[in-house]
Formats: structure tokens, C-alpha cells, sequence
């Protein structure tokens, strides 16, 4: 049930601000393409969910925006947890695992999950995640990335395939829709390229 995520030849139709000129190489996908797109992820996901009520997990922080974007798109009956967990260290680049922080989701016994995160990168967060609602007795889990990196970063022990796909990207930095480097750029409403040099 894997989607067919948008290719990553965006056109940018957006400027940089000049205020991150500075960081930012080039705006990947524009405010108005990540919109069309999240409304037509919604429409597969209420699709296929139907009337059955949703405990919707999110993975903080960098899925913020996105998920309140899409569930606004979601007339459904739905919950909604926060799930805290820690995959890239400050201004790391590369993931050194997942760590489930705080809750254990115990509030997921006998619910349909979906999953929602920022991006699948090494794959290990969202696998971690899976783990923690299947042993919590999630009667049913699915996933959803707003990005999907190449499948060469996957590492062992992270999850590889997904339900719900936004768009695939190269192997570069991006920021922007929630997305941060060291805590910064989330506010950008595009998805933009960061400057190798930051």
C-alpha cells in the first residue's frame, strides 16, 4: 500500500528570504506544493480508514507542522498522542538511533495507529515507534512520512517500507515545514536545501 511520493524535481516558485540566503541553497518543495500534496494524502488516508476511529501518534518535534496541516484535512473520528522520541543530536546529520522519551504508549491497546514522522531517513525512529504500538496491542499500525530519503540510508534495524509517502528526496539536508538543524529553520513554510557550509 506504499504511495507514489511526488519526484524531487520541485520548481521552486518561492524565494529564499533574504535572511537565510545566507543557509539556505534552494527551496526543494514550495509551500503550495507541500499543501496539494498533504490534501491528497489525506484523501488515501480517510480513504482507507473509513468510519473506524483513528489513535493518530506523532512524532515530535519535527512532524509538528505537517500533522496539523493533515489533520485538518481529516474528517475523522481521531486521537491524538505525542510521541517523544530522539533520533539526531543537536546538529547532527546522521541519525545514531531512536530513543523513545518519556510515555510508552500504552494507549494504544486495541486501536488503528497511524504513525506520522518528518522524515524516513535511517528508518530506525519510526521502527522503534512500530515496536512500541505493536507491544502496546495496536489492533492495526500504519505509517506515514511527509519525506523519504534513498533507500541507501536505511540502517539495520530500521524500517524500510512505509504506508503514506509526501515526497522522496535526494540524500541532502533539508529544513523548513518543521524540519530543523539544530533547532533552527522549522518556521520556513517551504522545504528547502541547507548549505553544506552550515
Amino acid at each position: 500500500m506504499n504511495d507514489n511520493a511526488h519526484d524531487s524535481n520541485a520548481v521552486p516558485d518561492e524565494p529564499v528570504p533574504p535572511s537565510l540566503q545566507g543557509d539556505i541553497e534552494r527551496i526543494l518543495f514550495p509551500r503550495r506544493r507541500i499543501a496539494a500534496r498533504i490534501r491528497a494524502l489525506a484523501g488515501r488516508i480517510g480513504g482507507d480508514f473509513g468510519d473506524r476511529p483513528m489513535m493518530l501518534a506523532a512524532i515530535m518535534t519535527g512532524s509538528l507542522i505537517f500533522v496539523a496541516d493533515l489533520i485538518r484535512h481529516l474528517p475523522l473520528r481521531m486521537r491524538i498522542h505525542l510521541f517523544g522520541l530522539s533520533s539526531y543530536a543537536g546538529a547532527a546529520t546522521e541519525s545514531d538511533g531512536a530513543r523513545m522519551l518519556g510515555q510508552r504508549g500504552a494507549e494504544f491497546a486495541g486501536k488503528h495507529v497511524l504513525i506520522i514522522d518528518d522524515i524516513l531517513d535511517s528508518g530506525r525512529t519510526l521502527a522503534a515507534t512500530v515496536e512500541a504500538c505493536r507491544l502496546a496491542g495496536a489492533e492495526s499500525i500504519r505509517t506515514c512520512v511527509l519525506l523519504r530519503k534513498p533507500p541507501a540510508r536505511r540502517k539495520p534495524g530500521g524500517l524500510d517500507q512505509v504506508d503514506y509517502v509526501g515526497f522522496d528526496v535526494p540524500d541532502v539536508w533539508v529544513v523548513g515545514y518543521g524540519l530543523d538543524y539544530g533547532d533552527y529553520y522549522r518556521n520556513l513554510p517551504d522545504i528547502a536545501v541547507l548549505k553544506k557550509k552550515c
